[in-house]
């Protein structure tokens, strides 16, 4: 019986030892299998370490290839809180170099972490600051490389660029709207540490960062400069509260120039206010646009076929009624007996009014949505705005004369660039775009391809040549003469529009502008100029924002060398102006016939004999009237 239960309790201890042996085996084998990733995790953040890297953010480049945003190197400051000894030295000693208060500083060497960044007083320090803490040469402090984004050109397409935060992430513009592919990925410098913190004797890993990719824009930084320059110059003739200009391709959409005042330096945007750096005029502001809607209205005219430019006419008296309202011309009296085509060139009220009547509401709100106003334009910027437009059935006879000349309705820049970029270029709707492509920084080799979209067709190519001829004879003869240049075809149209405050339109306070393109015949580019409230001058936009326009089609001129041409409209000169003749060709004449047909001129002549072989400026070109004519001689 005794042996009986001594067996027993051997079976039965055997079989608790069996037991734990499973359990054990059971227990490791799940460690191993299930639990190993995150166990070795964990042990491996106990005696690793790593010392961050931070990658170089792409560049932003222009469609030449010229750099607009790239990145500098700097140095940050981290510790690790184990390798250091006497932190009160070392928290005084950091406190005093970096200019914080000593008990911030201690809290954050006195951290229960393996690795701390000091941010932000310890962030992108300067050459001095970081060499006084290097040559401090204490154990667990840390320079670590980092990169920060820089501006070449600092205030130059802020909007359109934006900014980045301290963390190098896109807050705005180019840099938010494409932050995931301009972000690269960190690297880091990797080490052992025993269980105090010490750095142990083993090999550094290096992982080398990544860097981002590169944006190449639609953007012309010569041209961008050119309308920078006209703006800083506008800011210190006129004084506005706002101003801005914008260029484009009517052909696709691209996006040449874009800048408005008043603007920053994305290398120091802290000290802008938030309202300036977040708004990107020319797709943020909305407001009535004004007379440059009139090419909207004509358009839509011509292609309904309501009006001839050429056989019907107008009389203007100077006011229409419309509905017991009274809608003026700018022109006290009227300008009397017109065709349509005059209605254009002297941007009169009235008789656009009558253009929107023969289209009818429905017919015209079709054309303006048809246009792309009301929505927005889906350009690959933050910010922008869609504008507001009156429904067909809040349309009653004075919204629709006063919608005919760009009055009661509210539009963007972009919008109306837009537009008029499908009134000229053959009747298509181009979506516009900043973006031409993005490329890999090491090869250079394209990641993605953006170009024009397949646009949507709004209008005849007939009554978009229409429309083209109509605006040059603006330029030509009508409100937009400051624009004209002599011997190159350019084309558009003045804008003065009323601004509204509390629901009613103030006096003596107006959005000047000026749509314009050229060659008038063969459209390349478009350019907008809008001055809110210039001081100190008549506020017409043929008189403030014309002459603008022009400098930048010169500036065009010289970058993509439009040729002059013969065929353009003569200009009708006032005896204010600078009066230009065309210059006859004398090349193959005699030096008396020669002397004959220059009359007027100052005739100076080089080499010998009685017959002209060449002569400077080029004949049937347009040139000032009295101006120098040298010609070569020969027998």
């Amino acid at each position: 019986m005794f042996f009986n239960q001594i067996h027993t309790r051997m079976r039965i201890a055997l079989l608790v030892v069996i037991i734990i042996l499973v359990a054990i085996i059971f227990r490791v084998f799940y460690i191993q299998i299930f639990q190993y990733k995150k166990l070795n995790s964990l042990a491996t953040s106990l005696w690793s370490r790593e010392l961050p890297i931070t990658a170089d953010r792409g560049e932003i480049r222009d469609r030449n290839g010229k750099v607009l945003a790239t990145n500098i190197t700097t140095t940050s400051l981290v510790v690790i809180p184990n390798q250091i000894k006497n932190k009160e030295e070392v928290a005084r000693k950091l406190a005093d170099i970096l200019g914080v208060d000593y008990q911030e500083m201690y809290r954050h060497i006195s951290k229960k972490t393996s690795i701390e960044r000091v941010h932000p007083e310890g962030r992108q320090l300067s050459y001095e600051i970081a060499e006084k803490i290097n040559n401090l040469g204490y154990d667990g402090v840390y320079l670590v490389k980092e990169s920060k984004r820089y501006y070449p050109y600092g205030n130059v397409l802020s909007h359109v660029l934006g900014y980045v935060g301290i963390d190098n992430q896109g807050l705005s513009g180019i840099e938010l709207n494409y932050d995931e592919y301009l972000t690269g990925e960190n690297g880091a410098i990797k080490y052992f540490s025993d269980g105090k913190g010490n750095r142990l004797a083993l090999s550094e890993i290096y992982e080398e960062p990544q860097n981002g990719i590169n944006v190449d824009l639609t953007i012309d930084i010569d041209l961008q400069l050119s309308i920078e320059n006209e703006l800083d110059n506008v800011i210190s003739k006129y004084n506005p509260e706002q101003a801005l200009i914008l260029a484009m391709n009517p052909n696709s959409g691209e996006i040449l120039a874009m800048a408005s005042r008043p603007n920053f330096n994305p290398n120091n945007y802290q000290t802008a206010s938030v309202e300036v750096i977040n708004r990107n005029l020319p797709i943020w502001m909305t407001y009535e646009p004004g007379s440059t809607f009139k090419i909207i209205t004509l358009a839509a005219s011509l292609e309904e076929k309501t009006i001839n430019l050429f056989d019907d006419h107008f009389f203007d008296g100077g006011s229409i009624g419309v509905e017991g309202a009274r809608i003026k011309c700018w022109k006290a009296g009227g300008h009397g007996e017109q065709t349509f085509l005059q209605v254009v060139e002297n941007s009169c009220n009235p008789g656009f009014v009558v253009m929107g009547q023969k289209l009818g509401a429905e017919r015209l709100l079709k054309y303006i949505e048809s246009f792309g106003f009301g929505k927005k334009t889906g350009i690959d910027l933050n910010g922008e705005a869609s504008g507001i437009l009156f429904s067909l059935d809040k349309m009653g006879p004075v919204e629709l004369a006063t919608t005919s000349f760009g009055q009661g309705i509210s539009v963007t820049p972009i919008q109306q660039v837009r537009a008029v970029s499908a009134a000229i270029n053959g009747g298509i709707l181009y979506k516009p775009y900043i973006v031409s492509k993005m490329t890999e920084p090491e090869t250079n080799s394209v990641v993605k391809l953006y170009e024009k979209d397949q646009g949507v067709r709004v209008i005849s190519e007939e009554t978009s040549k229409l429309v083209r001829h109509a605006l040059e004879s603006v330029v030509a003869n009508g409100s937009g003469k400051n624009a004209y240049l002599e011997n190159y075809r350019v084309g558009g149209k003045t804008g003065t529009a009323q601004k509204v405050n509390n629901g009613s339109y103030m006096v003596g306070n107006y959005i000047v502008s000026f749509m314009g393109f050229m060659p008038a015949d063969n459209p390349e580019i478009v350019v907008y100029v809008a001055i809110d409230n210039p001081k100190g001058i008549t506020q017409y936009g043929g008189v403030v924002s014309a002459p603008i326009a022009k400098n930048v089609f010169k500036t065009a001129i010289s970058l993509y060398n439009y040729p002059k041409t013969k065929e353009g409209m003569p200009r009708e000169y006032t005896w204010l102006d600078t009066k230009y003749v065309r210059l006859p060709n004398v090349v193959g004449k005699s030096l008396e016939e020669a002397k004959k047909d220059l009359k007027g001129f100052i005739v100076q002549t080089s080499g010998s004999g009685e017959k002209v072989i060449y002569q400077s400026p080029e004949g049937d070109y347009y040139v000032p009237e009295g101006s120098k004519v040298s010609l070569m001689l020969s027998n």
